[in-house]
């Protein structure tokens, strides 16, 4: 049943209950069920899924001919199984290249992962194809994580018994990710984007609000209201309403658009996702800052939140994060600073007690 008012492909049905349903149906594409409404926009997100190939890829010629049991099968179950599709459109994508890259991947036998057996898989095949991997470390460990989620479903799907990613490791990445901004280099980009430029206007939205680069390239007056900005996170799906501070609101007066979005190019269009990356590192390189980047000033906001004596709720509420452990990545320096400033204090409290012990001993003997 096609109701007019439904995106291409998508029609109704019934379901044995009588419940009205909708499901995504396209030549040469596999079939998705939503299980979302219509309208909302966590079916925007399935349809987007949909049309990009992630939630309904293209089939394959030969497809039927899979081997029960191979990884291929394995892999097809996956994508459709709610360990897959309920994370958010982004982070799929990222899962299915990894995942597509390994798969069709021919090591020196020439046969593709994808036609083995999932009851083959050995952790020392695992450590092997790491081991292949390197120097890129941070790509093998990414490998590492998506073969244990395809084992734990494989086990669900009594296509194993075991886990044997499990007894392996990961490599060790040195470093602390992006880096964050210091108050001295945030001075610096300051000084050489101005009040009313779009530069400025993308550095003061990245720092006031604490979000990621994906999401406040998209940022808009409709955004605004009551003196607020709420937005939903395109990552985590989680939404977010925070005051619009003078800074902010200075910088968004001073810059002059028309668009319905703040940070345009200039050719008045919104930034794709790269195309922002890319331009924001033009104008940290200007500013003579090659360090930074536009999440390490998510991180520098967050920073800026643990020196002001804000708890971990507080500083979740704004960045949208939902663990403790994840808010502690970005706050670490400033705790550590925070506590060593208070371990001094007490440490020379006692110093200065105990020198007065002394002194007081020493009046008493004398007397």
């Amino acid at each position: 049943m096609k109701r007019r008012w439904l995106p291409e492909w998508v029609s109704e049905y019934r379901d044995r209950h009588g419940k009205p349903r909708y499901r995504f149906r396209r030549k040469g594409f596999a079939t998705y069920s939503f299980k979302a409404a219509p309208g909302s926009e966590a079916f925007r997100q399935e349809y987007a899924a949909c049309i990009d190939g992630t939630a309904a890829p293209p089939i394959e010629a030969g497809a039927d001919r899979v081997a029960p049991g191979s990884f291929d099968d394995l892999i097809a179950r996956y994508y459709r199984s709610p360990d897959f599709l309920d994370p958010s459109e982004r982070t799929r994508v990222v899962y299915r290249g990894v995942i597509e890259r390994w798969r069709n991947h021919k090591p020196t036998s020439g046969k593709r992962y994808g036609d083995a057996m999932v009851r083959d898989l050995q952790p020392r095949h695992v450590e092997k194809m790491m081991a292949d991997m390197l120097p890129h470390r941070t790509a093998a460990n990414m490998l590492r994580k998506r073969l244990k989620a395809l084992m734990q479903f494989a086990i669900r799907q009594g296509m194993a018994k075991v886990n044997p990613v499990d007894a392996t490791r990961p490599f060790k990445v040195d470093g602390n990710g992006f880096h964050t901004w210091s108050e001295e280099e945030i001075a610096a980009y300051e000084a050489t984007h101005k009040l009313g430029s779009m530069a400025r206007l993308a550095f003061d939205l990245l720092l006031f609000t604490g979000q990621r680069g994906g999401d406040v390239r998209l940022l808009g007056p409709g955004h605004v209201r009551d003196k607020r900005i709420t937005l939903t996170q395109e990552k985590t799906g989680v939404t977010v309403s925070l005051p619009v501070l003078p800074p902010l609101a200075a910088s968004i007066l001073a810059t002059p658009s028309r668009a319905m979005i703040f940070i345009v190019s200039a050719h008045g269009r919104p930034f794709t996702r790269k195309g922002f990356g890319n331009k924001f590192r033009d104008w940290c390189d200007e500013a003579g800052l090659p360090e930074c980047t536009a999440h390490g000033l998510r991180k520098a906001a967050a920073r800026r939140f643990a020196e002001a004596g804000c708890s971990n709720q507080q500083i979740k509420s704004w960045t949208g994060h939902t663990t403790d452990s994840e808010v502690a990545r970005y706050t670490a320096a400033a705790d550590q600073k925070t506590l060593s400033d208070e371990a001094g204090a007490m440490l020379m409290a006692n110093l200065r007690k105990r020198l007065a012990n002394e002194t007081d001993n020493q009046l008493e003997k004398g007397a």
